[in-house]
Protein backbone atom coordinates (compact mmCIF):
# COMPACT_ATOMS: atom_id res chain seq x y z
CA UNK A 1 0.00 0.00 0.00
CA UNK A 2 1.38 3.53 -1.17
CA UNK A 3 1.19 6.60 1.08
CA UNK A 4 -1.64 7.68 -0.77
CA UNK A 5 -4.06 4.83 -0.45
CA UNK A 6 -2.67 4.29 3.40
CA UNK A 7 -3.58 8.25 4.15
CA UNK A 8 -6.77 7.36 2.66
CA UNK A 9 -7.73 4.29 4.14
CA UNK A 10 -6.80 6.15 8.10
CA UNK A 11 -9.41 8.76 7.09
CA UNK A 12 -12.36 6.98 8.31
CA UNK A 13 -10.63 5.84 11.78
CA UNK A 14 -9.44 9.03 12.26
CA UNK A 15 -12.86 10.83 11.88
CA UNK A 16 -14.41 7.99 13.71
CA UNK A 17 -11.93 8.84 16.96
CA UNK A 18 -12.49 12.62 16.60
CA UNK A 19 -16.52 11.87 16.28
CA UNK A 20 -18.57 12.37 12.75
CA UNK A 21 -20.79 14.63 14.49
CA UNK A 22 -17.90 17.64 15.08
CA UNK A 23 -18.76 20.86 13.72
CA UNK A 24 -16.08 20.48 10.92
CA UNK A 25 -16.74 17.04 10.12
CA UNK A 26 -18.41 18.06 6.63
CA UNK A 27 -15.05 20.47 5.77
CA UNK A 28 -12.98 17.36 6.58
CA UNK A 29 -14.99 14.85 4.13
CA UNK A 30 -14.52 17.42 1.41
CA UNK A 31 -10.95 17.86 1.78
CA UNK A 32 -9.66 14.28 1.78
CA UNK A 33 -12.10 13.68 -1.30
CA UNK A 34 -9.76 16.43 -3.07
CA UNK A 35 -6.78 14.66 -1.43
CA UNK A 36 -8.09 11.54 -3.16
CA UNK A 37 -8.63 13.02 -6.34
CA UNK A 38 -5.15 14.88 -6.48
CA UNK A 39 -2.68 13.15 -4.96
CA UNK A 40 0.51 14.24 -4.05
CA UNK A 41 1.87 16.75 -6.07
CA UNK A 42 4.63 15.96 -8.82
CA UNK A 43 7.26 17.37 -10.80
CA UNK A 44 4.71 17.55 -13.96
CA UNK A 45 3.43 19.97 -12.14
CA UNK A 46 5.26 24.14 -12.46
CA UNK A 47 4.67 24.73 -8.97
CA UNK A 48 6.65 21.54 -8.33
CA UNK A 49 8.91 21.09 -11.03
CA UNK A 50 12.11 21.42 -8.86
CA UNK A 51 10.89 19.50 -5.95
CA UNK A 52 10.36 15.57 -5.88
CA UNK A 53 8.42 14.10 -3.02
CA UNK A 54 8.94 10.62 -4.54
CA UNK A 55 11.48 9.45 -1.88
CA UNK A 56 8.88 10.37 1.07
CA UNK A 57 5.99 8.75 -0.81
CA UNK A 58 7.93 5.38 -0.53
CA UNK A 59 8.51 5.62 3.02
CA UNK A 60 6.38 3.68 5.50
CA UNK A 61 4.99 6.45 7.62
CA UNK A 62 3.22 5.99 10.79
CA UNK A 63 0.15 7.87 10.33
CA UNK A 64 -0.89 8.30 14.30
CA UNK A 65 1.70 7.20 16.98
CA UNK A 66 1.49 4.31 19.18
CA UNK A 67 3.15 5.38 22.31
CA UNK A 68 3.73 9.14 23.01
CA UNK A 69 7.19 9.52 24.71
CA UNK A 70 8.05 12.17 27.69
CA UNK A 71 10.51 14.98 27.36
CA UNK A 72 12.62 16.88 30.28
CA UNK A 73 12.38 20.37 30.03
CA UNK A 74 16.76 19.89 30.51
CA UNK A 75 16.70 17.88 27.19
CA UNK A 76 15.14 20.11 25.07
CA UNK A 77 15.78 23.56 26.89
CA UNK A 78 17.98 24.33 23.78
CA UNK A 79 15.46 24.56 21.13
CA UNK A 80 13.37 26.57 23.32
CA UNK A 81 13.95 31.00 23.19
CA UNK A 82 14.81 30.12 26.81
CA UNK A 83 16.57 34.14 27.33
CA UNK A 84 13.48 35.39 27.43
CA UNK A 85 10.01 34.56 29.04
CA UNK A 86 7.31 33.47 26.77
CA UNK A 87 3.98 31.58 26.09
CA UNK A 88 4.68 27.90 24.87
CA UNK A 89 2.65 25.80 23.36
CA UNK A 90 4.48 22.22 22.60
CA UNK A 91 4.27 18.82 21.06
CA UNK A 92 5.61 15.81 21.24
CA UNK A 93 5.02 13.28 18.32
CA UNK A 94 1.69 15.03 17.49
CA UNK A 95 0.32 15.27 21.27
CA UNK A 96 0.20 18.16 23.46
CA UNK A 97 2.37 18.84 26.51
CA UNK A 98 1.24 20.43 29.75
CA UNK A 99 4.47 19.61 31.23
CA UNK A 100 6.50 22.04 29.03
CA UNK A 101 4.04 24.33 28.19
CA UNK A 102 2.47 27.46 29.33
CA UNK A 103 -0.68 28.19 27.65
CA UNK A 104 -3.15 31.27 28.91
CA UNK A 105 -6.86 32.64 28.65
CA UNK A 106 -5.88 35.81 30.19
CA UNK A 107 -7.68 38.83 28.01
CA UNK A 108 -6.49 36.31 25.30
CA UNK A 109 -6.59 32.86 24.08
CA UNK A 110 -3.51 31.34 23.16
CA UNK A 111 -4.52 27.33 23.67
CA UNK A 112 -4.84 24.34 21.71
CA UNK A 113 -6.70 24.06 18.32
CA UNK A 114 -7.98 20.79 19.87
CA UNK A 115 -9.73 22.76 22.55
CA UNK A 116 -11.31 25.24 20.04
CA UNK A 117 -12.50 22.85 17.60
CA UNK A 118 -14.65 20.64 20.66
CA UNK A 119 -15.51 23.97 22.67
CA UNK A 120 -18.89 25.48 22.16
CA UNK A 121 -17.41 29.15 23.44
CA UNK A 122 -14.93 29.09 20.53
CA UNK A 123 -17.47 27.76 17.93
CA UNK A 124 -18.13 31.39 16.28
CA UNK A 125 -14.40 32.03 16.11
CA UNK A 126 -14.23 28.21 14.24
CA UNK A 127 -17.33 29.34 12.01
CA UNK A 128 -15.58 32.63 10.71
CA UNK A 129 -11.88 31.64 10.38
CA UNK A 130 -11.45 27.74 10.26
CA UNK A 131 -10.57 26.87 6.97
CA UNK A 132 -11.21 30.35 5.21
CA UNK A 133 -8.35 30.70 3.49
CA UNK A 134 -6.40 27.55 3.47
CA UNK A 135 -6.64 26.39 -0.05
CA UNK A 136 -9.14 24.00 -1.39
CA UNK A 137 -6.82 22.94 -4.05
CA UNK A 138 -3.70 22.37 -2.79
CA UNK A 139 -3.29 18.77 -2.06
CA UNK A 140 -1.06 18.60 0.88
CA UNK A 141 -3.09 21.68 2.19
CA UNK A 142 -6.12 19.81 2.20
CA UNK A 143 -4.38 16.53 3.15
CA UNK A 144 -4.04 18.55 6.18
CA UNK A 145 -7.41 19.86 6.65
CA UNK A 146 -8.35 16.45 6.25
CA UNK A 147 -6.86 15.18 9.26
CA UNK A 148 -6.90 18.78 11.67
CA UNK A 149 -7.06 18.07 14.81
CA UNK A 150 -4.31 19.22 17.01
CA UNK A 151 -1.77 22.27 16.62
CA UNK A 152 -1.98 25.92 17.96
CA UNK A 153 -4.68 28.09 18.66
CA UNK A 154 -4.17 32.10 19.07
CA UNK A 155 -7.09 34.51 19.24
CA UNK A 156 -5.79 38.17 19.92
CA UNK A 157 -8.97 39.93 20.70
CA UNK A 158 -8.90 43.69 19.83
CA UNK A 159 -6.64 46.16 21.12
CA UNK A 160 -4.85 43.41 23.27
CA UNK A 161 -1.59 42.30 22.92
CA UNK A 162 -0.03 39.16 25.15
CA UNK A 163 2.11 40.25 27.35
CA UNK A 164 5.61 38.28 26.20
CA UNK A 165 5.84 36.21 22.76
CA UNK A 166 4.55 32.67 21.77
CA UNK A 167 6.33 29.87 20.80
CA UNK A 168 4.79 26.84 19.20
CA UNK A 169 7.28 23.95 19.04
CA UNK A 170 7.05 20.36 17.70
CA UNK A 171 9.22 17.91 19.34
CA UNK A 172 9.64 13.89 17.61
CA UNK A 173 11.31 11.63 19.81
CA UNK A 174 11.17 8.41 17.51
CA UNK A 175 9.98 6.55 20.47
CA UNK A 176 9.13 3.40 18.38
CA UNK A 177 11.07 1.95 14.97
CA UNK A 178 8.22 3.91 12.63
CA UNK A 179 9.09 6.83 10.83
CA UNK A 180 6.24 9.04 11.53
CA UNK A 181 3.85 11.46 9.58
CA UNK A 182 2.77 14.95 11.80
CA UNK A 183 -0.12 17.46 10.44
CA UNK A 184 -0.29 20.19 12.57
CA UNK A 185 -2.99 22.54 12.10
CA UNK A 186 -2.75 26.02 13.18
CA UNK A 187 -5.62 28.67 13.58
CA UNK A 188 -4.26 32.70 14.25
CA UNK A 189 -6.79 35.66 14.60
CA UNK A 190 -5.45 39.12 15.63
CA UNK A 191 -8.64 41.36 16.20
CA UNK A 192 -8.81 45.22 15.42
CA UNK A 193 -5.31 47.07 16.57
CA UNK A 194 -3.95 43.88 18.30
CA UNK A 195 -1.04 42.96 18.32
CA UNK A 196 1.10 39.38 18.12
CA UNK A 197 5.18 37.91 18.28
CA UNK A 198 5.33 34.02 17.45
CA UNK A 199 7.90 32.06 17.01
CA UNK A 200 7.34 28.42 15.62
CA UNK A 201 10.23 25.51 15.26
CA UNK A 202 9.65 21.75 14.42
CA UNK A 203 12.70 19.56 15.55
CA UNK A 204 13.49 15.96 15.43
CA UNK A 205 15.16 13.77 18.07
CA UNK A 206 15.18 10.75 16.77
CA UNK A 207 16.94 8.97 13.80
CA UNK A 208 13.47 7.68 12.17
CA UNK A 209 12.44 9.35 9.11
CA UNK A 210 10.14 12.27 9.85
CA UNK A 211 7.74 14.37 7.40
CA UNK A 212 5.45 17.02 8.90
CA UNK A 213 2.78 18.75 6.79
CA UNK A 214 1.64 21.34 8.98
CA UNK A 215 -1.27 24.41 7.53
CA UNK A 216 -1.51 27.71 9.25
CA UNK A 217 -3.48 30.83 8.98
CA UNK A 218 -3.40 33.76 10.22
CA UNK A 219 -6.20 36.68 10.02
CA UNK A 220 -4.96 40.45 10.60
CA UNK A 221 -7.74 42.84 11.31
CA UNK A 222 -7.89 46.38 10.70
CA UNK A 223 -4.63 48.16 12.16
CA UNK A 224 -3.42 44.40 13.68
CA UNK A 225 0.38 44.09 13.60
CA UNK A 226 1.68 40.14 13.65
CA UNK A 227 4.91 39.06 13.62
CA UNK A 228 5.97 35.87 12.90
CA UNK A 229 9.28 33.37 12.70
CA UNK A 230 9.71 30.27 11.64
CA UNK A 231 13.52 28.25 12.68
CA UNK A 232 14.16 25.45 10.60
CA UNK A 233 17.49 24.19 11.41
CA UNK A 234 16.47 20.30 12.14
CA UNK A 235 18.20 16.85 10.97
CA UNK A 236 18.93 15.38 7.99
CA UNK A 237 16.22 13.06 8.34
CA UNK A 238 13.52 15.43 8.75
CA UNK A 239 11.07 16.84 6.25
CA UNK A 240 9.05 19.48 6.52
CA UNK A 241 6.01 21.39 4.60
CA UNK A 242 4.70 24.20 5.50
CA UNK A 243 1.86 26.14 4.05
CA UNK A 244 0.88 29.12 5.65
CA UNK A 245 -2.05 31.44 4.30
CA UNK A 246 -2.12 35.46 5.59
CA UNK A 247 -5.45 37.03 4.87
CA UNK A 248 -5.11 41.31 6.01
CA UNK A 249 -7.42 44.03 5.99
CA UNK A 250 -7.01 47.50 6.04
CA UNK A 251 -3.61 49.11 7.64
CA UNK A 252 -2.08 45.65 8.95
CA UNK A 253 1.08 44.87 9.24
CA UNK A 254 2.18 41.34 8.57
CA UNK A 255 5.99 40.27 8.72
CA UNK A 256 7.04 36.70 7.86
CA UNK A 257 10.86 35.84 9.02
CA UNK A 258 12.15 32.06 7.92
CA UNK A 259 15.32 30.85 8.59
CA UNK A 260 16.19 27.31 7.09
CA UNK A 261 19.36 26.27 8.17
CA UNK A 262 19.03 22.36 8.32
CA UNK A 263 16.65 19.21 6.95
CA UNK A 264 16.40 16.76 4.20
CA UNK A 265 13.23 18.29 2.65
CA UNK A 266 11.70 22.08 3.21
CA UNK A 267 9.06 23.56 1.34
CA UNK A 268 7.67 26.70 2.39
CA UNK A 269 4.20 28.20 0.64
CA UNK A 270 3.65 31.41 1.67
CA UNK A 271 0.57 33.16 0.31
CA UNK A 272 -0.64 36.75 1.46
CA UNK A 273 -3.95 38.29 0.70
CA UNK A 274 -4.23 41.82 0.90
CA UNK A 275 -7.95 42.97 1.52
CA UNK A 276 -8.11 46.26 2.17
CA UNK A 277 -5.92 49.40 1.49
CA UNK A 278 -2.38 50.68 3.24
CA UNK A 279 -1.43 47.38 4.18
CA UNK A 280 1.95 46.29 4.54
CA UNK A 281 3.35 42.65 3.79
CA UNK A 282 7.17 41.92 4.79
CA UNK A 283 8.35 38.18 3.74
CA UNK A 284 12.25 37.79 4.77
CA UNK A 285 14.28 34.59 4.31
CA UNK A 286 17.71 33.49 5.34
CA UNK A 287 18.71 29.84 3.84
CA UNK A 288 22.07 27.93 4.59
CA UNK A 289 22.36 24.65 3.07
CA UNK A 290 24.56 21.98 2.80
CA UNK A 291 25.33 18.57 2.23
CA UNK A 292 22.46 16.76 -0.01
CA UNK A 293 19.64 19.18 1.75
CA UNK A 294 16.81 21.20 -0.06
CA UNK A 295 15.04 24.03 0.65
CA UNK A 296 12.10 25.38 -1.56
CA UNK A 297 10.30 28.66 -1.07
CA UNK A 298 7.19 29.65 -2.67
CA UNK A 299 6.09 33.20 -2.29
CA UNK A 300 2.42 34.82 -3.70
CA UNK A 301 1.47 38.13 -3.15
CA UNK A 302 -2.11 39.16 -4.21
CA UNK A 303 -2.99 43.13 -4.10
CA UNK A 304 -6.41 43.18 -4.54
CA UNK A 305 -6.50 47.05 -2.82
CA UNK A 306 -5.16 50.30 -3.46
CA UNK A 307 -2.33 51.60 -2.04
CA UNK A 308 -0.29 49.00 -0.33
CA UNK A 309 3.15 47.83 0.11
CA UNK A 310 4.79 44.13 -0.24
CA UNK A 311 8.37 43.57 0.59
CA UNK A 312 10.08 40.35 -0.39
CA UNK A 313 13.62 39.69 0.29
CA UNK A 314 15.62 35.94 0.42
CA UNK A 315 19.02 35.36 0.83
CA UNK A 316 20.34 31.89 0.19
CA UNK A 317 23.67 30.14 0.56
CA UNK A 318 24.22 27.00 -0.77
CA UNK A 319 27.06 24.63 -0.45
CA UNK A 320 27.80 20.63 -1.03
CA UNK A 321 25.12 19.00 -2.87
CA UNK A 322 22.61 21.20 -1.21
CA UNK A 323 19.74 22.73 -3.61
CA UNK A 324 17.57 25.73 -3.42
CA UNK A 325 14.65 26.94 -5.19
CA UNK A 326 13.03 30.38 -5.18
CA UNK A 327 9.56 30.78 -6.98
CA UNK A 328 8.08 34.19 -6.11
CA UNK A 329 5.12 35.65 -7.28
CA UNK A 330 3.37 38.83 -7.09
CA UNK A 331 -0.23 39.30 -8.95
CA UNK A 332 -1.39 42.95 -8.63
CA UNK A 333 -5.57 43.64 -9.67
CA UNK A 334 -6.40 46.23 -11.91
CA UNK A 335 -8.02 48.06 -9.00
CA UNK A 336 -5.14 47.88 -6.89
CA UNK A 337 -3.54 51.11 -8.12
CA UNK A 338 -0.78 52.88 -6.04
CA UNK A 339 0.79 49.82 -5.15
CA UNK A 340 5.18 49.57 -4.28
CA UNK A 341 5.83 46.10 -4.27
CA UNK A 342 9.47 44.78 -3.88
CA UNK A 343 10.86 41.16 -4.67
CA UNK A 344 14.61 39.94 -4.82
CA UNK A 345 16.17 36.42 -4.42
CA UNK A 346 20.03 36.47 -4.12
CA UNK A 347 22.13 33.72 -4.09
CA UNK A 348 25.38 32.67 -3.49
CA UNK A 349 26.98 29.05 -4.48
CA UNK A 350 30.11 27.74 -2.65
CA UNK A 351 30.06 24.56 -3.98
CA UNK A 352 30.51 23.56 -7.72
CA UNK A 353 27.98 20.64 -6.60
CA UNK A 354 25.44 23.26 -5.07
CA UNK A 355 22.17 24.00 -7.50
CA UNK A 356 19.88 26.99 -7.04
CA UNK A 357 16.43 27.32 -9.28
CA UNK A 358 15.16 31.05 -8.93
CA UNK A 359 11.90 32.04 -10.48
CA UNK A 360 10.97 35.68 -9.92
CA UNK A 361 7.41 36.89 -11.31
CA UNK A 362 5.35 39.84 -11.31
CA UNK A 363 1.81 39.89 -12.71
CA UNK A 364 0.24 43.59 -12.84
CA UNK A 365 -2.79 44.88 -14.47
CA UNK A 366 -2.60 48.26 -12.83
CA UNK A 367 -0.61 51.22 -14.53
CA UNK A 368 0.02 53.64 -11.91
CA UNK A 369 2.23 51.48 -9.35
CA UNK A 370 5.64 50.91 -8.27
CA UNK A 371 6.59 47.03 -8.77
CA UNK A 372 10.05 44.97 -9.16
CA UNK A 373 11.77 41.78 -8.85
CA UNK A 374 15.19 40.80 -9.83
CA UNK A 375 17.21 37.31 -8.21
CA UNK A 376 20.89 37.21 -8.73
CA UNK A 377 23.78 33.56 -8.50
CA UNK A 378 27.36 34.39 -7.81
CA UNK A 379 30.16 33.39 -5.77
CA UNK A 380 32.06 35.07 -3.01
CA UNK A 381 33.67 38.62 -4.63
CA UNK A 382 37.49 37.54 -5.30
CA UNK A 383 38.84 40.99 -4.73
CA UNK A 384 36.99 41.26 -1.23
CA UNK A 385 37.85 38.01 -0.34
CA UNK A 386 41.77 38.70 -1.42
CA UNK A 387 41.12 42.98 0.56
CA UNK A 388 40.14 40.74 3.82
CA UNK A 389 43.02 38.41 3.41
CA UNK A 390 45.30 41.52 3.07
CA UNK A 391 44.45 42.88 6.86
CA UNK A 392 45.24 39.93 8.56
CA UNK A 393 42.16 38.00 8.57
CA UNK A 394 42.46 34.01 7.50
CA UNK A 395 40.75 32.90 4.19
CA UNK A 396 38.14 31.04 6.07
CA UNK A 397 36.65 33.69 8.26
CA UNK A 398 37.30 36.39 5.88
CA UNK A 399 34.49 34.26 3.61
CA UNK A 400 32.89 34.03 6.33
CA UNK A 401 32.24 37.80 7.10
CA UNK A 402 31.45 38.19 3.66
CA UNK A 403 28.77 35.69 3.76
CA UNK A 404 27.43 37.17 7.59
CA UNK A 405 27.55 41.03 5.54
CA UNK A 406 25.58 38.97 2.86
CA UNK A 407 22.71 37.56 4.77
CA UNK A 408 22.81 40.13 7.69
CA UNK A 409 20.52 42.56 6.37
CA UNK A 410 17.31 39.98 6.71
CA UNK A 411 17.90 40.31 10.59
CA UNK A 412 17.57 44.25 10.79
CA UNK A 413 13.80 43.86 11.01
CA UNK A 414 13.46 41.06 13.84
CA UNK A 415 11.93 42.46 16.56
CA UNK A 416 12.85 39.95 19.20
CA UNK A 417 16.58 40.97 20.34
CA UNK A 418 16.90 37.51 21.99
CA UNK A 419 15.86 35.58 18.64
CA UNK A 420 18.32 38.07 16.44
CA UNK A 421 21.12 36.74 18.92
CA UNK A 422 20.26 33.07 18.52
CA UNK A 423 19.42 33.34 14.97
CA UNK A 424 23.24 35.14 14.52
CA UNK A 425 24.74 32.25 16.39
CA UNK A 426 22.93 29.66 13.99
CA UNK A 427 24.28 31.81 11.40
CA UNK A 428 28.19 31.73 12.71
CA UNK A 429 27.43 27.81 13.25
CA UNK A 430 26.25 27.30 10.07
CA UNK A 431 29.24 28.90 8.53
CA UNK A 432 31.48 27.15 10.80
CA UNK A 433 33.51 30.25 12.48
CA UNK A 434 34.07 32.06 15.04
CA UNK A 435 33.13 35.51 14.19
CA UNK A 436 35.13 37.75 16.20
CA UNK A 437 32.70 40.26 17.24
CA UNK A 438 29.40 40.95 19.39
CA UNK A 439 26.63 39.35 17.20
Amino acid sequence: MDLKDKLISSFLAFENNVDVDHPVHDIRSEAIKNFESKGFPNRKQEAWKYTSLNSLQKTNFSIFPKEVNALEYKEVKKYFLHEVDTFKIVFIDGVYSSFLSETTHDGVDICLMSAALSKPVYKKVIDEYFNKIASKEESLTTLNTAFSKEGAFIFIPKGKMPIKPVEILHFTTGTTEASLLLQPRNLIVAEEKAELQVIERHQSLTKNEVLTNCVTEIFAAKNSIVDYYKVQNDLDNASLIDNTYIDQKDSSVVKIHTFSFGGKLTRNNLNFYQNGERIDSTMKGVTILGKKQHVDHHTLVHHKEPNCESHQDYKGIYGDKSTGVFNGKIIVDKVAQKTNAFQQNNNILISDKATINTKPQLEIFADDVKCSHGCTIGQLDEEALFYLQSRGIPKKEAAALLMYAFANNVLESVRIPELKRRINTLIAKKLGVELGFNL
